[in-house]
């Protein structure tokens, strides 16, 4: 559980960053348990409400999927428009070289009509 908090922390970068072994953190049967049915065998409760399972142990599961959830679509929002930022830049630094080479371009072909 605690690679899953690093995780988080660090944002998507960070979990792309790290081991494939892991990156493979997803809540299996084997590591959590079920989810809000008390503690599971992963090596943390997860707090006394999700340790006590029930109803408020599913509900908190719930919520807190939903959080994890939520937060990863942002995350996947802002990396999608820093990459359509970088290629409007890309774009526009490209038109830029391009006039530079015609207008170099023009510069040799008055040299050589000067010949």
């Amino acid at each position: 559980m605690a690679a899953v908090g690093a995780i988080f922390r660090s944002g998507l970068r960070g979990a792309m960053a790290l081991p494939q072994q892991q990156r493979a953190w997803s809540s299996g049967p084997d590591q959590l348990g079920e989810l809000g049915k008390g503690a599971g065998k992963g090596g943390g409760g997860g707090g006394s409400i999700r340790e006590a399972g029930g109803a408020f142990g599913k509900r908190e599961a719930a919520e807190e999927e939903r959080y994890f959830k939520e937060r990863e679509r942002e995350q996947l929002k802002n990396l999608r428009k820093h990459h359509e930022e970088e290629i409007s830049h890309h774009k526009k630094e490209i038109e830029r070289l391009q006039k530079e080479i015609e207008r170099h371009k023009y510069k040799i072909k008055n040299l050589e009509d000067d010949d």
